[in-house]
């Protein structure tokens, strides 16, 4: 791919549990079956040369699933970032974290938190799982926080703006994405970085994640550049 390769791709990774159904397994073995996808599109990524990848890996309205499954994908980032991360820090990769981490099982917040510690002097592509993750919840957190700030007086509400506000999100150290994918064949955001892709090119795909590979990813990248050649063309018209 010689155009211009979006420098923050987003991926709601959804249609996991479905696969698995669909194939007579579990829920938590397509899960699993996603998170091995997961591992290939990270790879593709760092070919392609896309600098932020988000990964929008457990959503805060996932609590409501089955107790089986929630305990599952709870146990998932330890057995994942125990075999994967010792590569991670060889291909210099970064992993970063947006969510509300606290109100996790305290070995997975452990994992987790020890990802992004070993990883934070990493300079090649940025993993920013979002799990945990809630739009609508990263506004109001970040409200809470101006609120507080001002109140103690640390900052003039006045002065609040869309720049200054975004320092209080938990992507505040990322750049917003261009492009947010979702896979399962859903046609809806289901409060996935609602503010930080308020202007982003959205890719549907009707493939399930655990099949979203490669040529999937690249599929959604030409998309995104079609859409971009045609908004610069009409410019120039």
């Amino acid at each position: 791919m010689n155009a211009y390769i979006p420098t923050h791709v987003a991926i709601m990774m959804d249609g996991n549990g479905r696969w698995g159904k669909q194939r007579g397994l579990t829920r938590s073995e397509g899960h699993y079956a996603g998170a091995q996808a997961m591992e290939h599109i990270i790879d593709a990524s760092i070919e392609l040369n896309i600098k932020v990848l988000t990964l929008y890996a457990f959503s805060s309205e996932n609590w409501s699933r089955p107790k089986d499954e929630v305990n599952y994908l709870m146990q998932l980032p330890v057995k994942f970032f125990k075999q994967k991360l010792p590569e991670f820090q060889k291909r210099n990769i970064m992993i970063r974290l947006s969510g509300n981490i606290d109100e996790l099982p305290k070995r997975t917040k452990q994992s987790l938190i020890q990802a992004v510690e070993e990883t934070k002097n990493n300079t090649g592509i940025v993993v920013n799982f979002a799990f945990n993750y809630g739009g609508r919840a990263d506004i109001l957190q970040a409200i809470r926080k101006i609120i507080d700030e001002a109140r103690n007086e640390q900052i003039d509400i006045n002065q609040v703006d869309e720049k200054l506000f975004r320092n209080y999100l938990y992507t505040s150290e990322l750049p917003d994405p261009e492009l947010v994918i979702r896979t399962g064949g859903e046609k809806r955001v289901s409060n996935f970085l609602l503010w930080q892709s308020s202007m982003a090119e959205l890719y549907f795909s009707d493939v399930y994640f655990p099949d979203f590979n490669e040529q999937e990813l690249c599929a959604a990248i030409r998309e995104f550049q079609r859409k971009q050649w045609t908004k610069h063309s009409e410019l120039l018209s």
